[in-house]
C-alpha cells in the first residue's frame, strides 16, 4: 500500500461480536433477505425461511440506491418499522442500509448493523457519522474502487472509534458483460493480509443472475472470506428490485447447507446466536 494507513493489520485478526452473533475469527456469518423492504408479509416470510435455515442476520433495504430517479426507491420509515418487527418476531439481527446522514438517527433505531453501499463508499461525512454512532458498519467496496481506496474509506469509521468494521467485496466495474460485475475474489485473502477486519462478499449484485450466485457463493466460502450478504425473496418474480439475482425463500436451506460445507473447507463455522 502506498499511503499510510492507522489501522493496518497488528496482531490477530478482529472478531465482531453484533447482537449475540460473531464475526470474524472462524465464524462464518450468513446474512440473507430481500433487496428491498416491500411489505410485511414479505419481510416476515422472508425472515422466518432464513432464520430457520441457519442464517446469522437479516438483510433488507429501507432506502434503496438507484440507478434511475424513477425507479422504487424503498418504503423509508415505514419499511424500517417492519425491520423491527422482523427482529422483535424472530431475533434476527437487522442490517439494513443509510444512505443520508439526515436519516441516520432513524437507521439507528432499527439496524444492528449499518450498511454502507457501494456508491457510498466515498461519502466521507457519512462515514465520519456513522464511525461517531459507533454502530457495527459493513461498508462495500466501490464499483470502481481499488482495496486501497476501499481501506482508507474504512479508515474514516475506524477514526472516530468505531473498530466495528466489516468489508465488504461487492463486484467491481470491469469490460466484462457477462454478468453484472466482476467479482473480485483475489481481494479476499489481500484484504485479510492487510486488515484486521473481517471481510464478506455479496454474490448477488456480482452475478445479477440468479443461477451464478450459488457457484460465487461457494467460491467465496472456499477462499476464506468471514460471511456472505445475499438477496433472498419468496416470490423473486414479483420482487420490486433484484428480482432476478434474489435466491427463493423455500430453497433457501439447501443453499445454507451448501455454503456451510465450503466454509468448512476454510475452517470457518456458520455463526448463530450464542449461548
Amino acid at each position: 500500500m502506498t499511503i499510510e494507513m492507522k489501522y493496518r493489520l497488528t496482531g490477530e485478526p478482529s472478531v465482531l461480536e453484533i447482537a449475540g452473533r460473531k464475526v470474524g475469527g472462524g465464524q462464518f456469518a450468513l446474512i440473507a433477505g430481500p433487496c428491498t423492504v416491500e411489505s410485511r408479509e414479505q419481510v416476515l416470510e422472508t425472515a422466518v425461511a432464513v432464520r430457520d435455515a441457519g442464517a446469522t442476520m437479516f438483510r433488507g433495504g429501507a432506502y434503496k440506491p438507484r440507478t434511475s430517479p424513477y425507479a422504487f426507491q424503498g418504503l423509508g420509515q415505514a419499511g424500517l418499522l417492519m425491520l423491527e418487527e422482523v427482529r422483535a418476531e424472530t431475533g434476527l439481527p437487522i442490517v439494513t442500509e443509510v444512505m443520508d446522514v439526515r436519516d441516520l438517527d432513524q437507521v439507528l433505531d432499527v439496524a444492528d448493523v449499518i450498511q454502507i453501499g457501494a456508491r457510498n463508499m466515498q461519502n466521507f461525512s457519512l462515514l465520519i457519522e456513522v464511525g461517531r454512532s459507533g454502530r457495527p458498519a459493513l461498508l462495500k467496496r466501490g464499483l470502481s474502487s481499488t482495496l486501497e481506496e476501499l481501506l482508507m474509506s474504512a479508515e474514516y469509521i475506524l477514526n472516530e472509534g468505531n473498530e466495528a468494521v466489516i468489508l465488504c467485496e461487492r463486484g467491481i466495474r470491469t469490460f466484462e458483460t457477462a454478468y453484472r460485475f466482476t467479482l473480485d475474489l483475489g481481494g479476499v485473502p489481500v484484504l485479510k493480509e492487510l486488515s484486521h477486519l473481517p471481510v464478506m462478499v455479496d454474490p448477488s449484485h456480482a452475478a445479477g443472475r440468479r443461477e451464478l450466485v450459488t457457484p460465487l457463493s461457494l467460491a467465496a466460502a472456499a477462499v476464506g472470506a468471514d460471511g456472505i450478504i445475499v438477496e433472498v425473496h419468496p416470490r423473486p418474480e414479483e420482487a420490486v428490485c433484484d428480482g432476478l439475482q434474489s435466491l427463493v425463500a423455500d430453497q433457501f436451506e439447501e443453499y445454507a447447507q451448501r455454503v456451510r460445507a465450503a466454509a468448512a473447507l476454510a475452517g470457518n463455522v456458520l455463526a448463530g446466536a450464542l449461548l
